[in-house]
């Protein structure tokens, strides 16, 4: 395995109790030479790759369908993307799309947990034929 740097995102779900400060400071004790950023979302760290799996592995142990990690292409304060540095900030309307659906996928994870595997298959829904639609705008009139 490389022992290229490695910059994890840590996103925190909308529905968990745990605040990015808790994250940042749990994060930061569970491994030594982890660089930890703390972000409006969660927070981002760095670290060996080795280093972080083991990180990554404990965050998923202590919050199992809270916290949510994802790759990220930079490192910390990376100019690039640094605001205070006046960098730029693609990608921000993804993660932020991401962090809308989090509660959805916490929501399923816990039900999974729970013992519930029941769902509703969805319903294949077909194209509405014209002649019905003509039907429905001319009872309208």
């Amino acid at each position: 395995m490389s022992e290229a740097r490695v910059t994890r995102l840590l996103m925190i779900s909308p529905d968990s109790m745990v605040t990015p400060d808790q994250l940042v400071r749990n994060v930061q004790t569970m491994a030594p030479g982890i660089n930890v950023k703390e972000t409006c979302y969660g927070c981002l760290a760095e670290s060996d790759a080795r280093t972080m799996e083991v990180v990554i592995a404990k965050v998923r142990e202590q919050y199992r369908n809270e916290v949510f990690s994802k790759v990220r292409g930079f490192p910390v304060g990376d100019p690039r993307r640094c605001r205070a540095q006046h960098g730029t900030r693609p990608g921000f309307a993804q993660l932020e799309a991401e962090w809308a659906t989090l509660p959805l996928i916490q929501s399923a994870l816990d039900a999974i947990d729970a013992g519930d595997t029941d769902y509703d298959t969805p319903v294949e829904k077909k194209p509405l034929p014209v002649r019905e639609l003509k039907q429905i705008s001319e009872a309208f009139r």
